[in-house]
């Protein structure tokens, strides 16, 4: 179990699984929709996600997230929840964090 949370705790992996629950994307779109990630820092995410089987490569390219993966959906809605909240209360600085 420490694996599996030691994985989802790294920087960019709950952002990457995120930004696949709404569709599979390629890794051009993944990076832009992750905002600031580096190119390598996404594919080094991408490729423990996949030997996890939390996601998968489709014969197109495209990531997606595996059964596994949309597992992790009811655990995110609560920080989900959290975040919008966080966000009314909060202006955006435009620094990333």
């Amino acid at each position: 179990m420490m694996a599996a949370l030691d994985l989802l705790g790294q920087r960019w992996t709950l952002r990457v699984i995120w930004e696949l629950q709404q569709r599979p994307a390629g890794f051009r779109e993944l990076r832009r929709r992750a905002d600031a990630v580096s190119s390598s820092v996404l594919a080094d995410r991408l490729r423990r996600l996949v030997e996890a089987g939390i996601i998968a490569t489709e014969p197109d390219g495209r990531y997606s997230l595996t059964e596994l993966g949309q597992g992790l959906g009811p655990a995110l809605k609560p920080l989900e929840t959290w975040a919008e909240r966080w966000a009314a209360t909060h202006p955006a600085t435009g620094d990333g964090g």
